[in-house]
């Protein structure tokens, strides 16, 4: 099932869309206020975001480019009656994917929503034919997979993220604040502390291979070591 992440202030609009689409089969998350939707996008975990422009606390623009720096391929509607061309380019420049001005047809919106997920599929597909080689593991981010020999590990999305961040930044120091900015959103002693289980995750799903280190470097961050 499709799961959508709705962003709409208007209550009346909102209750009519989501009650549409959930009657044509899609798993819909409505989110009334800016603040919340980060924290929603991080836990429903959705396959399309459709987001109203002029909302509470987080304006729609500000949260796309929070989205697309979590996830590059997650599709992005926006849906606003801000109808000048200015509006629609800076929607396109923050990260949206398509633009739909109120007043719309829920017709309209259905194949928007479809045409984005055909395009994203076809996207992932072409980069989960790419792995990335630790030693002698393989690592296919797409499919959540790490795979050693015949063996294979399915990741969790954090454990997910967290091997993709250490992997993008392999035989390089990272900084453990930007790694709890960008997997978990936010560096709280809570996060923190959630961080290094998952780490030493990783280190036992990696251990097998010698040539893998996965070293603490004290007040600083991690040094991900992956010999040729």
């Amino acid at each position: 099932m499709v799961k959508i992440l709705y962003l709409e202030d208007e209550h009346y609009l909102g209750r009519i869309v989501k009650e549409s689409l959930a009657s044509r089969g899609y798993d819909i998350k409505l989110v009334t206020d800016g603040n919340n939707l980060m924290h929603q996008f991080e836990h429903f975990v959705p396959d399309i975001c459709v987001l109203d422009i002029m909302v509470p606390n987080i304006d729609g623009y500000t949260l796309s480019k929070s989205i697309r720096e979590r996830d590059a391929d997650m599709p992005i509607i926006f849906l606003s009656a801000k109808n000048q061309t200015q509006d629609v380019l800076k929607g396109f420049e923050s990260g949206g994917n398509d633009y739909l001005k109120k007043p719309f047809s829920m017709e309209e919106l259905i194949v928007r929503i479809e045409n984005l997920l055909q395009l994203k599929s076809k996207v992932v597909s072409a980069k989960s034919a790419k792995k990335s080689v630790l030693g002698d593991y393989v690592f296919l981010y797409h499919k959540f997979e790490l795979r050693y020999k015949d063996e294979k590990v399915t990741l969790s999305h954090r454990e997910n993220e967290l091997l993709k961040m250490l992997d993008d930044h392999r035989n390089q120091k990272i900084d453990r604040r930007d790694i709890l900015k960008n997997v978990w959103g936010d560096d709280s002693l809570y996060n923190s502390r959630n961080l290094d289980v998952y780490i030493r995750k990783l280190r036992v799903y990696l251990e097998k291979d010698p040539r893998i280190q996965l070293v603490t470097l004290r007040g600083i961050g991690y040094h991900f070591i992956v010999e040729d």
